[in-house]
């Protein structure tokens, strides 16, 4: 059985914060990076990373969804792309 389909903007704030300094095995060329409890305009809060932070980050800034390049993998160099969130562009 499926559930119901749901659609989100992809604008939320944050709820939640804190700079990596000492990442996980294979994360070490993005450090120190933020990683972020994103609270969604529609409810629910998901875990992402902040990207393109330019000055300080503070618990209620306004954040969207976008994409980006999360890796390269295998012999053929397939990119992996995945959600992050950033401050809102005004």
């Amino acid at each position: 059985e499926q559930g119901e389909a749901v659609s989100f903007t992809g604008y939320g704030e944050v709820y939640s914060f804190t700079v990596v300094q000492d990442p996980p095995a294979g994360f070490e060329a993005h450090a120190p990076y933020a990683l972020a409890l994103v609270k969604l305009d529609e409810g629910p809060i998901v875990t992402a990373q902040l990207t393109d932070v330019d000055g300080d980050l503070a618990i209620g800034d306004r954040v969207e969804m976008v994409t980006r390049r999360l890796a390269t993998e295998g012999p053929e160099g397939m990119i992996v792309y995945g959600y992050k969130f950033r401050k809102v562009l005004s």
